[in-house]
């Protein structure tokens, strides 16, 4: 083996070695779900919501940055790209729970009520005794015979 090709495979090696050391690889999503939301951020329809809700159009740039960082760790495992991409989504979840974390207003729980699984008022349960859910949870169950449902073919009558 010669020495240019031993170099090739020790930066290989290195280059997975570091692909490994990536932390939180879980949170990239598919790169066309950041294309998707890019696009949507752009739209005339999400514009003018925009401008109704804030007054003015959001920033979108940060959707394309995550979309090219997102192709380049696609495409060639780009690790600095993975890491921005990784802290972006990181920024958007707490910007995402900010609001639930500083609740004030009501008090969270530590444990379920103690009747969380109590039986259902007898109102209730008469009107849920004609329903589809408890036909179909009782062909499930084996209580019923199956019934054959008319498949949904797409189309519709005109009378």
């Amino acid at each position: 083996m010669s020495s240019i090709q031993a170099k090739e495979n020790e930066e290989t090696n290195e280059q997975k070695e570091e692909i490994k050391k990536i932390k939180d690889e879980w949170m990239i999503r598919p790169c066309r779900v950041y294309d998707a939301e890019y696009s949507d951020c752009t739209s005339i329809q999400a514009r003018f919501n925009q401008y109704f809700i804030f007054g003015k159009p959001l920033d979108c740039s940060q959707w394309k940055k995550d979309s090219i960082n997102c192709y380049k760790w696609d495409d060639n495992k780009d690790v600095a790209a993975a890491n921005e991409l990784i802290h972006s989504e990181k920024v958007r979840r707490r910007e995402r729970l900010l609001p639930h974390v500083r609740n004030d207003v009501w008090q969270k729980r530590k444990e379920p009520p103690k009747d969380w699984n109590k039986p259902l008022p007898e109102h209730m349960l008469k009107e849920y005794e004609n329903t589809y859910l408890n036909l179909k949870a009782k062909e499930l169950r084996g209580e019923a015979p199956p019934s054959f449902d008319v498949p949904y073919t797409g189309g519709c009558t005109i009378l």
